[in-house]
């Protein structure tokens, strides 16, 4: 199933408003991918490095399964409460069905970066995690999925944003 430009841009427009964080610390869009102008930048391939990327890595990890698995309602349900706050339970269950569930089963999934960002705009200080991955589904090959993870209150890392290019 081909995913038009119109549902692309819904979903990004959707996911955009808790995706604060590509345009901070340096985080620029470039030619459709994610750059790094920060000099302390995660290279290209790296993989997190501090204890704060791994441990949002890996929430983020378990946090995708979800999704992966059709899991709409427990992902939204599982996220921080500035994702929340920007997108609806109901719009992302209908951005991910229309969005996500068409691009198919998982095929892989591949940390590429993960920067840590203290300041983010729009956004409280506070502690993020911005990561790529170099995905692949059945029906889209390959893809870069961006998500942002944040340090909550509760001491846990949760989603406040996501992104599929």
């Amino acid at each position: 199933m081909k995913i038009n430009s119109l549902q692309s841009q819904f979903v990004g427009f959707l996911c955009a408003a808790a995706l604060f964080a590509g345009i901070a610390s340096g985080f620029t869009v470039e030619a459709g991918a994610w750059t790094n102008k920060s000099a302390s930048a995660a290279s290209p391939g790296s993989t997190p490095k501090s204890e704060a990327e791994k441990a949002a890595t890996s929430a983020a990890q378990a946090w995708l399964a979800l999704i992966d698995d059709g899991n709409y309602a427990k992902s939204w349900q599982e996220a921080s409460a500035f994702f929340q706050g920007a997108v609806t339970q109901k719009a992302w269950e209908d951005a991910m069905e229309s969005v996500r569930r068409p691009l198919g089963k998982l095929v892989s999934r591949e940390v590429k970066t993960a920067q840590s960002v203290t300041a983010l705009p729009g956004a409280p200080y506070g502690q993020y995690v911005v990561m790529q991955f170099e995905i692949s589904f059945a029906n889209k090959k390959p893809a870069i999925e961006t998500v942002t993870f944040m340090f909550e209150k509760d001491g846990k890392w949760k989603a406040a944003g996501y992104f599929i290019k």
